[in-house]
């Protein structure tokens, strides 16, 4: 027969972003924990809300899982004398078991045998084994942790109340000075204590308290309440989902209203009005029907709707002070010019090592040219480019970005547009932040693109510069998020960058300080961006030795290197991909036997062949294009039977010292055409 254990922490209110992940690791727990105890059930319910981190273990097994343990002791020849007695060291090891010597027995293991005891053990009854269960609270991690009283004892909030049943039997379970029971909390204002009768009537006990204490269905209760609000006022509400799980980890028993604001305030640009009302207050925004941003905000109260209007008339007072900032701000801003911006970046550090802000720009303007050369833009796109580069951080020091940061970007490109840039320059100033995140949206035009390119690789170059270079978990300014923004770039666009020579062009032409050598970890700065294309071709499921193969080849161009680990993925399943690169794979191999590297006035001498295969890999050879990656796969693909007879007729290591650097030359001739294809000895073939 199975039961059923309900085991709830009770804590003061915690961060919303800490709600979900708790009780999904607080479950994780819990399982861990019944597992290696043996105790069998059927399913873990989680429960949450900001006071609660609550579980319910459906069909859990009455008893531990007998076991019959075989234990090994000492040596035959330690356990017995040499009459056959049983020596202390036998008769201990027996009393340890609960045993005593004549349940001895003996086994050869690798040739000496041992004593072993064969016992069974009862499993113990489960109310003795979820007793221990405070090890799975204590276990529970979080990103902030406090102290409260006198204790040492640290968790997210200090712990109120433990409610411990297994059905309808109190299981003790004791954290510090709170000792479980069976008594819950309702809604801190409307509910009041709660009696838990069976830990089936959990979810309905709390319910009759106000406290909605399953997330799920809370959050469905809110979506409901919008959608009722939209349909009502014939609205546009798009419930953003994060919003939504932030404002559900916020209350327990939910009420959704709507307020209102002045239209006069419509004047202020949309992702203002947005970000006050979103990130600030955690309130939904509204659009009408036509798209257009609604003076209607949608809030959610914890709580009834019992004086729902006093709740309104203070959200909409509070919305409005901050709206009345924003407008002022807004405008405010709009009597300085640019310039004016631009020039108050001189003081603005962008970090105290490298220098400031302006100093960056100006860095950014000289990489931003050389990319526009690299990527092929047109006069327009080149001029747009750098004038973006000239500007583009100067939204830093306006009132609406220092008082809300999360706009950077967004006010350059509307400031910019107000005071008479082209629209391709405003928008690479906001497209230059992105992506945002690792897998973020990436810029939408190129100039945005190129100047984002060009500002990550200015903050890469010089981090490194200074030795500020990431290490293991450590990344404080973002650095390898910036690196894989670029390579996600150049993907998108199929963008060509050689990395080394692009290093070069950095150390001989941007002016920095001297005491900023981009020079000093060139190799690091290579390595660091390869890392970043070996991880977007783990998003793109590419195969780790191909991984493997193109990041240690001669290629270290980022499109490139992603280019050829997609052709040799699409061509590992054909019939004679074994083959192709097991020849040449030989070529690899004996090229290395050359006592010379590769050049362009590498020449193979024709007058010195002895045999038809040497003249028709020659001639195959030199008529390969690397164009691109699939192309040149296919090439070296059709080299393979001329490969086979090349190797079947001439002895590469010949007597003859000039036939012998002959066909080596040929060798390295023909492997600096595949080294574009990566490391072929790191692929696996079958």
């Amino acid at each position: 027969m199975t039961k059923n254990y309900l085991l709830e922490i009770g804590l003061e209110e915690m961060p919303a972003h800490v709600v979900t992940k708790s009780v999904n690791q607080f479950a994780q727990r819990a399982e861990k924990f019944l597992k290696e105890n043996r105790i069998s059930f059927d399913s873990i319910e989680k429960y949450s809300t900001p006071r609660r981190l609550t579980i319910l273990v459906k069909g859990i097994a009455e008893k531990q899982t007998d076991i019959d343990v075989k234990a090994k002791g000492p040596s035959k020849k330690i356990a017995q004398d040499a009459d056959g007695n049983w020596t202390k060291a036998a008769q201990g090891f027996a009393r340890g078991q609960g045993m005593t010597a004549d349940n001895i027995f003996f086994e050869d293991l690798k040739g000496t045998e041992y004593a072993y005891i064969q016992k069974h053990e009862d499993g113990q009854k489960v109310e003795d084994v979820l007793s221990h269960m405070d090890e799975v609270i204590k276990a529970i991690t979080f990103p902030t942790r406090m102290r409260w009283g006198s204790y040492d004892f640290e968790y997210i909030r200090p712990i109120h109340w433990l409610v411990s049943l297994l059905d309808t039997k109190e299981v003790p379970v004791k954290i510090l000075d709170v000792v479980s029971g069976r008594i819950s909390r309702g809604h801190r204002f409307l509910g009041q204590d709660v009696e838990i009768d069976d830990a089936k009537n959990y979810v309905e006990k709390l319910k009759s308290q106000f406290v909605i204490v399953d997330a799920k269905a809370r959050k469905q209760v809110i979506s409901d309440q919008i959608e009722k609000i939209a349909q009502d006022n014939d609205w546009d509400i798009d419930v953003d989902q994060d919003l939504l799980e932030e404002v559900n980890n916020l209350v327990e028993y939910p009420t959704t209203f709507y307020g209102s604001f002045d239209e006069k305030y419509l004047e202020i640009p949309d992702e203002v009005l947005i970000t006050s009302m979103k990130d600030n207050q955690r309130y939904f925004y509204v659009r009408d029907q036509k798209g257009n941003l609604a003076p209607y905000f949608i809030g959610v109260r914890n709580g009834n709707s019992e004086h729902i209007e006093n709740v309104i008339r203070g959200n909409e007072k509070v919305l409005v002070a901050r709206l009345e900032d924003a407008d002022f701000f807004f405008k405010e801003d709009q009597k300085r010019t640019i310039a004016d911006y631009v020039e108050k970046l001189k003081s603005v550090n962008f970090h105290v090592k490298i220098g400031t802000m302006y100093e960056k720009m100006a860095r950014v303007h000289q990489i931003a040219d050389h990319l526009a050369d690299i990527f092929q833009f047109s006069d327009t796109e080149r001029k747009d480019l750098l004038r973006a580069s000239d500007i583009y951080k100067f939204d830093l020091v306006t009132n609406m970005v220092d008082e809300f940061s999360e706009l950077q970007g967004v006010m350059g490109e509307k400031y910019a547009e107000i005071m008479g840039e082209t629209k391709a320059v405003a928008q690479a100033i906001r497209e230059h932040y992105m992506p945002i995140s690792s897998e973020g949206d990436l810029p939408e035009t190129k100039v945005g693109a190129a100047l984002a390119i060009a500002d990550k690789l200015d903050s890469i170059e010089t981090f490194f510069a200074v030795d500020l270079i990431p290490s293991g978990s450590n990344d404080p300014y973002a650095l390898r998020r910036q690196a894989y923004g670029i390579v996600r770039i150049l993907d998108q666009y199929q963008w060509s960058m050689n990395l080394n020579d692009l290093q070069d062009y950095l150390k001989d032409n941007v002016t920095v300080p001297e005491k900023l050598d981009l020079n000093a970890h060139k190799q690091d700065v290579i390595d660091f961006m390869i890392d970043r294309v070996r991880q977007l071709l783990k998003q793109n499921k590419i195969r780790t030795d191909i991984i493997d193969a193109v990041a240690g080849g001669s290629n270290i161009d980022a499109i490139e290197m992603i280019n050829v680990a997609q052709v040799l993925q699409n061509h590992v399943n054909d019939d004679d991909f074994k083959v192709v690169m097991e020849a040449l794979g030989r070529i690899v191999n004996l090229s290395k036997k050359a006592k010379f590297g590769y050049s362009d006035d590498l020449a193979v001498d024709d007058s010195l062949f002895e045999n038809p295969s040497e003249s028709q890999l020659n001639q195959q050879v030199a008529a390969i294009k690397n164009d691109n990656a699939e192309d040149l796969f296919k090439q070296l693909a059709a080299l393979r039977p001329v490969i086979d007879s090349y190797f079947d007729e001439n002895m590469i290591m010949a007597k003859d010292e000039k036939v012998k650097n002959n066909r080596l030359t040929q060798l390295v001739i023909a492997n600096h055409l595949i080294a574009n294809l990566g490391d072929l000895s790191k692929i696996v073939t079958k």
